[in-house]
């Protein structure tokens, strides 16, 4: 069996989380570039966190759109990191401003966003779980799975 499921991404509200997913990398890569290119000196910390949030945002990306088993496990990490990173800065980001002299994107729960990196990862592990659910179901109509050949 291909490593492609039969619910995938790739179609309907999927493709959508996917797109936002591409926006929010291309929105903190370009964010990163332009800080670390030009004050990185300023504040070190946030700006790499901003890169850090552009590689998981990549990282998601191109997991949810390809939708196979391995990739929507590493949809799942990458999902989970961003939330715990979002909830982690945006603790820290409220509880002692000053260690972050300049915002990320994950700065105040993602204020500067609309607090979309908040929702977001929220949204792609339901949507990878709900997926998961009506894949595990077509494999089981179809007979296809781990233990066909």
């Amino acid at each position: 069996m291909p490593d492609r499921p039969e619910a995938t991404t790739r179609s309907g509200p999927g493709r959508l989380l996917v797109a936002v997913y591409a926006l929010f990398a291309l929105a903190a890569g370009a964010r990163a570039g332009v800080q670390i290119g030009t004050k990185f000196s300023e504040a070190p910390a946030a700006y790499v966190l901003s890169a850090v949030a552009a590689v998981v945002y990549v990282l998601a990306t191109v997991a949810l759109a390809l939708g196979g088993r391995t990739s929507r496990r590493v949809a799942v990490a990458a999902c989970s990191v961003e939330l715990l990173g979002v909830l982690v800065v945006g603790t820290l980001s409220l509880a002692d401003a000053s260690a972050f002299p300049d915002a990320t994107v994950w700065s105040g729960f993602g204020r500067g966003y609309g607090y979309v990196p908040l929702v977001l990862p929220v949204i792609g592990l339901v949507w990878l779980w709900r997926t998961s659910r009506t894949d595990g179901r077509a494999e089981a109509l179809t007979g296809e799975g781990a233990g066909s050949a």
